[in-house]
């Protein structure tokens, strides 16, 4: 009998347990099912979204101005810069952090002013004895302000703004950077799928040659003047033409995609593309590279952006000597405690101090941060001084690359009419019964290598001046059909 009083406690603690470990197993389970809910229900198994996810609306597509969206607008190179300015989010993004770092100077300035606070107290004290018998309640409020005032800190405050100020130049300049880098990519997506373009419209001159060379190989074998390895010469050169069309085509239409992407619209967004004039001056530097490169040095804004990088990190280490010293700051407090129970009275507080802070020791730690520190704005310095030298080899290759593109594009166009001339000739000839089908098919393909150089080395030119622009840091919105920017001086032409 004893030994069943003794078992029936640890009977009755096992089925505690046993229904805990249950209540525990089934709140493992639904805690499980809750979670899945939230996730793909197995390993093997995608997520699909809630459907309130589905039902939200998609991000709205970037605008475009109704003169701009109309079927028979041509998008000038201005348009196309335009709207890549507008949609692009990296210079909305520059553009943010340049206005969160004015309101990071506009906080640190707020260190010159004194602060002013106001507390509301509301208490109720009660209090009992022998039984109830005694009973104390007594109801309070204490309206107070406080003001607090920095006097003196050695410099601390001022060196905090010069970091903000420095911060927010820098933010600006990288305001800029980002404005001028949209305005590259974008002119040079323009100018790839003008070269595309332009290398199509090419290669259809091309191919009606080849058409009319084909002709005149069935006329002169009709007439028992050329055999009938003439004509299958002549089909096989109009197929590489037309192959090279077909190619050329797909290449126009993949580079516009990519044009589009790069003003910030969807690939296959509508629109038209305003040539360029084919007879653009060539306007040659007159600027010497020296005087480039010292454009380079006071116009580029990244290079601005790390100079004020490096004086930010000297007012930082400014600002964290400072703390070393002591502060003089000037406090004050006023009330009134208001009694509402028993009686209203009230009693009036006030209190002033002036206190001087003197930091002895805070283990090292603001020794270690003044290396730091030191640590970091010499290594802003270096990063300028190393993109200092990088700009002035932009700069010097940039130089040299337009100088060359200058010689080519001319180089180019004489490449062209002799090219040109020459099919002429041979054309003639062949027709005349004088010339071979061979003599033809070579200047026909000297002619379209010509035209292919000759747009090719239009296109570099046109890239050349703006890199050079860019690497002086004075590109600009322009229209290459009025005006060429050499290295930030605007050269008129017309075309």
């Amino acid at each position: 009998m004893p030994l069943r009083k003794k078992a029936l406690p640890l009977l009755l603690f096992a089925v505690v347990l046993a229904g805990l470990l249950a209540l525990s197993g089934c709140s493992y389970s639904t805690m499980t099912e809750r979670l899945t809910q939230d996730t793909s229900p197995a390993p093997n198994k995608a997520w699909t979204p809630p459907k309130e996810d589905e039902k939200k609306p998609a991000v709205k597509a970037p605008g475009i101005p109704e003169n701009l969206f109309a079927s028979k607008a041509h998008w000038t190179l201005a348009d196309v810069i335009d709207l890549a300015l507008r949609n692009n989010p990296a210079t909305r993004a520059a553009w943010l952090q340049a206005l969160s770092a004015a309101a990071n100077v506009g906080e640190k300035k707020g260190a010159y002013y004194p602060t002013l606070d106001l507390n509301v107290d509301a208490s109720r004290v009660g209090s009992s004895a022998i039984g109830v018998q005694f009973y104390f309640s007594q109801s309070s409020w204490s309206p107070s302000a406080q003001l607090s005032y920095l006097l003196f800190d050695f410099g601390g405050r001022k060196a905090k703004v010069d970091e903000a100020r420095e911060a927010l130049i820098a933010a600006n300049w990288s305001h800029n950077t980002a404005i001028q880098t949209v305005i590259l990519n974008v002119e040079t997506a323009y100018y790839q799928y003008m070269n595309a373009r332009a290398l199509a419209e090419a290669q259809q001159t091309a191919l009606k040659q080849a058409e009319t060379n084909l002709e005149a190989a069935k006329v002169r074998h009709q007439a028992g003047l050329g055999t009938i390895a003439d004509v299958l010469q002549a089909k096989t050169a109009l197929s590489q033409s037309q192959l090279k069309l077909e190619t050329y085509e797909g290449q126009m239409h993949t580079i516009r995609g990519g044009l589009a992407t790069a003003i910030g619209l969807p690939a296959n967004t509508p629109f038209n593309i305003q040539p360029v004039s084919k007879a653009i001056p060539v306007v040659k530097v007159t600027d010497k590279v020296s005087t480039l490169i010292d454009k380079a040095t006071m116009n580029r804004p990244d290079l601005e952006s790390l100079k004020a990088r490096a004086r930010e990190a000297q007012a930082h280490v400014r600002s964290v000597k400072a703390s070393r010293y002591p502060s003089l700051e000037l406090s004050g407090q006023a009330g009134r405690l208001y009694y509402l129970s028993p009686t209203t009275n009230r009693a009036d507080t006030y209190n002033a101090q002036l206190s001087v802070k003197i930091p002895l020791f805070d283990g090292m730690i603001r020794r270690y941060q003044i290396i730091g520190a030191e640590a970091d704005a010499k290594q802003a310095q270096a990063q300028f001084e190393s993109l200092e030298d990088q700009v002035v080899y932009q700069v010097w290759a940039s130089f040299y690359t337009l100088k060359t593109a200058e010689k080519r594009l001319s180089t180019s166009r004489d490449l062209l009419a002799s090219a040109k001339e020459s099919y002429d000739v041979a054309l003639g000839r062949y027709k005349a019964g004088v010339g071979s089908i061979l003599d033809l098919l070579s200047a026909q393909s000297a002619l379209e290598d010509a035209r292919a150089q000759a747009v090719q080395a239009r296109t570099d030119w046109l890239q050349a001046v703006a890199q050079l622009a860019y690497d002086t840091g004075t590109l600009k919105v322009h229209s290459p059909q009025t005006d060429v920017m050499i290295g930030g001086v605007e050269k008129k032409g017309k075309p």
